[in-house]
């Protein structure tokens, strides 16, 4: 289990790969290379490739005028010396990934568009601390010192926006639990004497990162929230997702464990459910059932061997995810 919060999956992205809508997904190491394949064997006299990152051209070949272009400058140099054209096939190489590259790709060769979603991979930052808590439950975020001294302004950030102040010097303390649609409303509580940040009521809405900021000085946290299933060894117990009813362009996932097995998954756009009840040694076969209007998952005949963190992954025109951890146990 501890495995898990020291690597994160940012967008939980793995090496699974979707056509269509979606385009085709890949995962990368932070600080790793990553290639975006054109998939030409050799472009022709007359090609020309363009590379976008969402809206933005980043990259260019134009073998009409023998012209190679990196603008490696654009979206405040977040790509500068990162990027790499092959001349004779037009795939794209970004060097030293962070998660500022995370976004959809497009290919444009000649009139036509390749999709590509890339998700980072990375490891505890030093000095991060990763912070676990089941769905509705509270949670603290612990400032290190029993009491503030010598602190003129602390801020807690969630995701680069900020969700709570304390003004030591007008002894104020302000909470923003109104941005971010009101995720955080009244569930924020922060103490005047040490600094800590508390949420009440924890959703999978508020797992993420969070940033401590003292007068200069910051402090990272990411939070993982999880629904806790227990079950008794040989009964059933059903993963319930979020949705009422899939949508026809849903594309949805289960994984399992520490290196993301993928053991089940429906493609609405295609009309295709699947089950991968032989991975692991087929310690799922005949023992996975998918409800194809919620997408929720149901183990029957559980053994000890069923335990463990599960993650649903839903991918469509947003990217979401809830986690559990089930736990198995005897008579």
């Amino acid at each position: 289990m501890k495995k898990m919060f020291l690597k994160l999956v940012l967008l939980c992205l793995c090496l699974w790969r979707l056509d269509g809508v979606f385009g085709e997904l890949v995962i990368v190491k932070d600080g790793d290379s990553v290639t975006l394949n054109s998939d030409l064997t050799e472009m022709k006299d007359d090609d020309v490739i363009q590379w976008k990152f969402k809206n933005t051209l980043i990259a260019e070949i134009n073998k009409r005028a023998d012209r190679i272009t990196v603008y490696d400058d654009v979206l405040d140099g977040r790509f500068r010396d990162r990027l790499k054209l092959d001349n004779q096939t037009g795939s794209l190489t970004i060097t030293n990934t962070t998660t500022e590259h995370v976004a959809v790709y497009y290919l444009q060769i000649n009139s036509e568009i390749k999709r590509f979603r890339l998700g980072v991979q990375r490891e505890l930052l030093d000095g991060e601390r990763a912070v676990s808590v089941k769905e509705g439950d509270s949670v603290t975020l612990n400032y290190d010192l029993p009491e503030i001294k010598n602190v003129f302004v602390i801020q807690w950030m969630f995701k680069n926006t900020l969700i709570a102040q304390i003004i030591k010097l007008l002894d104020r303390i302000i909470v923003d639990d109104d941005v971010l649609d009101g995720r955080f409303r009244d569930r924020l509580k922060l103490d005047n004497q040490t600094g800590s940040l508390t949420i009440t009521n924890t959703t999978t809405e508020h797992e993420g990162d969070y940033t401590r900021l003292i007068n200069s000085m910051s402090t990272d946290f990411y939070l993982h929230v999880f629904v806790e299933m227990s079950v008794m060894e040989g009964d059933s117990v059903s993963l319930n997702s979020p949705l009422t009813e899939m949508k026809d362009d849903d594309v949805i996932q289960w994984r399992i464990g520490d290196e993301n097995t993928v053991i089940a998954e429906i493609n609405k756009r295609s009309d295709r459910i699947t089950v991968y009840d032989d991975v692991l040694d087929g310690r799922f076969r005949d023992r996975l059932k998918l409800d194809n209007q919620t997408g929720s998952l149901t183990i029957t005949n559980t053994t000890t061997e069923h335990a463990g963190d599960y993650k649903l992954l839903k991918f469509s025109e947003r990217f979401s995810s809830k986690s559990f951890r089930v736990s198995v146990y005897g008579e």
